[in-house]
C-alpha cells in the first residue's frame, strides 16, 4: 500500500513506531447552473430546539446525479455532492434551483466510488474551506477547497480503493478534529493491521496530520475492526455513535471509543468478545432490513438512513443504551443515503435511487426535509 501526503508522513512515522467561498451568499467565479430538474418549493419554519416531523416533508430538490456528501453552510444552505459527476451542489434554503459552486477535479468514479463525504469547515467564517472525500484514480483521499475556485488541497490520500467499501463519510467533531469513515476495501485483513488507514475511523486534525490524543501517538486510527463505515454522529454528550455494514447477516450502530476495536471480521454483529478484545454493536438489523449509511442526531433520537432496507430507522437513544429502533418513510422514496441536521433543527435525507442499485422513480434522485417543531 502506498501512501502520500499526510498519509505517507503517518506510514513513514508508523511503520518506525512498529519497527463555500459562499460567505453569507457568493457563488463560484465559474459560471454557475442548475442541476438537471432542479427544483426547490417550501422552506418551512423549522425550531432548532424542536425534533424533526417526519409527517410533515418537503421536496427541496430533485433531479439530483447519486447525492452522497450533504454539509450545511453557516448561513442554513446545503453543499451536496453528486457520487458520479464530481460536482457539488449548493441547494438553498429559501428555494431555488440547486447550482454548481465546484467541482472536485480527479474523481474516479465507478462502483460505490466516487465523491463521497462532504463537511465544512468549522473555521469556515474565516477560512472558506470545504472537506470532500473521493475516490482517485488509486486511491481515496481526503481534499480541501475553497467555492470561489482554485486547485483544492489534499490533506491525506492513500486509502485503498475497489468498486465497493470505499466507506467515505468525514464530519468534524465537538473536538475541531476531522473524523473520517473508511471500509476494508475488500480486504478483510486491513481492518485488523493497525497500520492501514482502511477498516477504521481516522481521527485527523484539519491540515490531515494525526490529531493529538489519539489512541497511538503518531497514528490517525481512532478506532479499528470494521467493514464499511458511512455514518458518523454525535449525540449532545460529544459521544461518537456510527454505522457499519454487514457482509451477509447484521448491519450494525456502534458507540464509537478510542481504541476499541469492533471485530471485523472475526465477528460480524454481536459476536464473541474473545475476552472483551472486540466491542459488540449497540444494535443490529438484518441486511435487508437495513444497509445502513448516514445517522444524524436530533436531541435523544438518532435516525439512520437505510438503503436496501428502504426505510429512515429511528432509534431512541439512553445514555449508553439504545430503545427499540421503529421504521420511518418505510418504502415511501425508495433507498435513503444520507440524514443530517441542519441548523435550524430540520432533518434533510436524500435518496439514493439513480446508484445503480434502485427503482428510479420520476424527479430521482430527491432531496428531503423535515421541519423540526
Amino acid at each position: 500500500m502506498a501512501f502520500s501526503t499526510a498519509g505517507n508522513r503517518w506510514r513513514r512515522a508508523w511503520l518506525a513506531v512498529l519497527a463555500v467561498s459562499v460567505a453569507a451568499g457568493c457563488d463560484s467565479g465559474g459560471d454557475p447552473r442548475p442541476a438537471p430538474g432542479g427544483l426547490a418549493t417550501s422552506s418551512a419554519v423549522s425550531a432548532p430546539s424542536g425534533m424533526p416531523d417526519l409527517d410533515a416533508g418537503e421536496e427541496v430538490a430533485r433531479g439530483v446525479d447519486v447525492p452522497w456528501g450533504l454539509a450545511f453552510l453557516p448561513g442554513g444552505d446545503a453543499l451536496v455532492a453528486e457520487r458520479d459527476t464530481g460536482r457539488v451542489l449548493r441547494v438553498a434554503l429559501g428555494g431555488g434551483d440547486p447550482v454548481e459552486v465546484y467541482r472536485v477535479p480527479g474523481v474516479a468514479a465507478g462502483g460505490e466510488g466516487g465523491l463521497l463525504g462532504l463537511a465544512v469547515s468549522p473555521g469556515y467564517a474565516q477560512n472558506s474551506l470545504v472537506y470532500a472525500y473521493f475516490t482517485a484514480e488509486r486511491d481515496n483521499r481526503i481534499v480541501r477547497f475553497r467555492l470561489d475556485g482554485g486547485q483544492p488541497e489534499v490533506v491525506f490520500d492513500g486509502i485503498a480503493k475497489a468498486r465497493t467499501h470505499n466507506g467515505g463519510r468525514i464530519a468534524f467533531g465537538p473536538d475541531g478534529m476531522l473524523y473520517v469513515g473508511t471500509g476494508d476495501a475488500g480486504d478483510t485483513d486491513r481492518s485488523q493491521d493497525p497500520a492501514s488507514p482502511n477498516g477504521k475511523i481516522l481521527r485527523l486534525t484539519p491540515d490531515g496530520e494525526p490529531a493529538p490524543g489519539n489512541p497511538t501517538a503518531g497514528s490517525p486510527v481512532y478506532s479499528l475492526g470494521h467493514r464499511n463505515v458511512q455514518g458518523l454522529a454525535w449525540d449532545t454528550q460529544g459521544r461518537l455513535f456510527a454505522t457499519e455494514f454487514g457482509q451477509n447477516e447484521l448491519d450494525e450502530v456502534n458507540r464509537v471509543e478510542p481504541g476499541r476495536n469492533y471485530g471485523w471480521p472475526e465477528v460480524e454483529g454481536d459476536g464473541d468478545t474473545a475476552g472483551g478484545r472486540y466491542t459488540n454493536p449497540l444494535v443490529t438489523w438484518p441486511v435487508r432490513d437495513a444497509s445502513p449509511s448516514g445517522i444524524a442526531i436530533a436531541g435523544n433520537t438518532a435516525y439512520v438512513a437505510a438503503l436496501r432496507g428502504e426505510r429512515l430507522w429511528s432509534l431512541p437513544l439512553d445514555g449508553d443504551t439504545v430503545g427499540d429502533p421503529s421504521a420511518r418513510l418505510d418504502g415511501s422514496h425508495g433507498r435513503l443515503r444520507t440524514v443530517q441536521v441542519a441548523p435550524d433543527g430540520a432533518l434533510w435525507v436524500t435518496t439514493s435511487n439513480t446508484d445503480g442499485r434502485g427503482d428510479v422513480r420520476d424527479g430521482d434522485d430527491r432531496i428531503l426535509r423535515f421541519p423540526a417543531r
